[in-house]
């Protein structure tokens, strides 16, 4: 007998709504609940596909204290669907620590492939695919200078999340640790009406994205650092 899901992980769309799957409208039509990062925004993509399932806020301020009513009541037999606010839960969003704690607990997690912003920016930006970090959001203050300085000596190509009004900033600390030439793309809007790549050095970065009001989710991709070939011919 197989055994039943408990949780489902579900992607939602990062910008257009017709970017969800046909099984993850199934999920989300056959749940006892659906828990909503912001019940506000989930709400608008469930009524546009006339999905009416009672609706729980489930977020980052009140993922702690909710966790064990929640996996009380799946051990109880309730199935539960987990959404973010666009792309996939747990990715830079809620989700860890209510996966976790269900797994302790023995009961079966399911995650859906689908919507997230970080690989069709890693795709677009034309640096290579095969070998890449993803460090979510980075610090806003302590510690980021030194992250920077380590990703910096990254042979990989590097990608993270940034809010448009520390985008500038980011970029100029970027050249400081990675150096202006060094080749980076940015992504904001991705999948919506006003979506934009800007691929070039991260001092050309910088100065286009410093010349204008940035708007939209963003996602930042560096190319990672070129290995220096040494010549060890001694006759040359």
């Amino acid at each position: 007998m197989e055994e039943k899901t408990s949780l489902f992980l579900v992607p939602t769309p990062i910008g257009n709504l017709g970017d969800i799957t046909l099984r993850a409208l199934e999920v989300l039509k056959s749940v006892d609940v659906i828990l909503a990062e912001d019940t506000r925004t989930s709400g608008v993509l469930l009524k546009h596909y006339s999905i009416d399932k009672p609706l729980q806020s489930f977020h980052i301020f009140n993922e702690h204290k909710t966790l064990t009513g929640l996996v009380e009541r799946m051990k109880k037999g309730e199935v539960l669907a987990l959404i973010s606010d666009a792309g996939t839960p747990g990715i830079s969003d809620p989700g860890f620590l209510l996966v976790r704690e269900a797994l302790r607990n023995d009961l079966k997690v399911d995650c859906l492939p689908g919507a997230t912003a970080l690989i069709p920016a890693l795709v677009k930006s034309g640096f290579p695919t095969d070998r890449f970090v993803f460090e979510g959001f980075l610090p806003h203050k302590k510690g980021k200078q030194t992250l920077l300085k380590k990703l910096a000596e990254e042979d990989r190509t590097v990608i993270f999340y940034e809010s448009p009004h520390r985008l500038v900033k980011t970029l100029e600390q970027v050249k400081e640790f990675f150096g202006g030439e060094r080749l980076a793309s940015v992504s904001r809007e991705l999948s919506k009406k006003f979506e934009e790549t800007k691929t070039g050095s991260v001092e050309e970065l910088a100065s286009y994205f410093g010349s204008k009001e940035v708007k939209g989710e963003i996602v930042v991709v560096v190319a990672g650092k070129t290995k220096q070939k040494h010549n060890t011919d001694p006759d040359v």
